[in-house]
């Protein structure tokens, strides 16, 4: 069901007004800005945060399309109202949310000063089963008969065993009265996978500074992807966390910390 009461856009501040730095924080796939608050609080003093519940995620509103241009654009009309009212802000945006966040560059330069785009490339991902499977494997679950939300657990274990990403991915069933309902719109975000998958750049190339980290145990940032990335990017820098997955600013949080703010502090 719709929450027709969900803002536009849900967000968090994270630090004090007035920091040195405004950084905006955009989440990926069936995540919520709330994915970001470690890395958010490592960087105080000095910056102020926004977390960002991307739309038809978290607590922000549903749509009936999904689309990355309708996406950034809702991104940059909600930080022109405020955050980004007074000038420029730096952008963090992960897999599905770095997306967004490179075509937040792209299509409203005005609004970006620096940007970090974490473990997804400008170009459409070949292989998207991996979230097929895990978004199927939720649309399994009867939440007209599920008593609680270790329930929800047990009956997950076998089609997801990994007990971090059951309990990232559950993270979106929300208590509703007497039941539960999906915080996130499953429904949507499973039948737009190709679309989510796909990225085709829009606008003119972003010339302002670029950091891209990547995670060395995945595969979303490959050599081959460096021509496209320098295409639409050209100011870019690439840095590869050790150890590191897809999910690199949770695997890795002080590296990724580390690498950001020298990055967003650099003369």
């Amino acid at each position: 069901m719709t929450d027709l009461t969900a803002p536009t856009l849900n967000t968090t501040t994270v630090g004090e007004a007035g920091a040195d730095e405004r950084v905006v924080f955009l989440h990926g796939l069936f995540g919520q800005g709330k994915n970001f608050t470690t890395i958010a609080k490592a960087l105080q003093p000095g910056f102020t945060s926004l977390l960002v519940d991307l739309p038809n995620h978290g607590r922000s509103a549903w749509t009936q399309e999904f689309s990355y241009a309708d996406m950034a654009d809702t991104v940059a009309d909600h930080l022109r109202e405020d955050f980004a009212a007074d000038g420029r802000v730096h952008v963090v945006g992960h897999s599905m949310g770095g997306k967004v966040a490179m075509a937040l560059a792209l299509r409203h330069p005005d609004l970006v000063d620096r940007l970090v785009v974490v473990d997804i490339a400008p170009v459409s991902s070949a292989d998207m089963s991996e979230f097929e499977h895990l978004l199927g494997a939720l649309a399994t679950l009867d939440l007209d008969d599920l008593p609680s939300r270790s329930a929800a657990d047990d009956r997950l274990a076998d089609r997801i065993p990994h007990t971090g990403t059951r309990g990232f991915l559950l993270q979106n069933l929300r208590a509703d009265g007497d039941g539960w309902r999906w915080q996130a719109n499953l429904d949507l975000l499973l039948a737009e996978l190709p679309t989510i998958g796909g990225f085709i750049p829009d606008g003119a190339p972003f010339d302002r500074p670029v950091l891209w980290v990547a995670g060395e145990r995945s595969p979303y940032v490959q050599p081959e992807h460096r021509p496209a990335m320098e295409e639409h990017f050209p100011r870019t820098v690439l840095v590869t966390i050790k150890g590191a997955g897809h999910w690199v600013h949770s695997e890795r949080p002080e590296a990724f910390t580390s690498a950001v703010r020298t990055f967003l502090t650099a003369e």
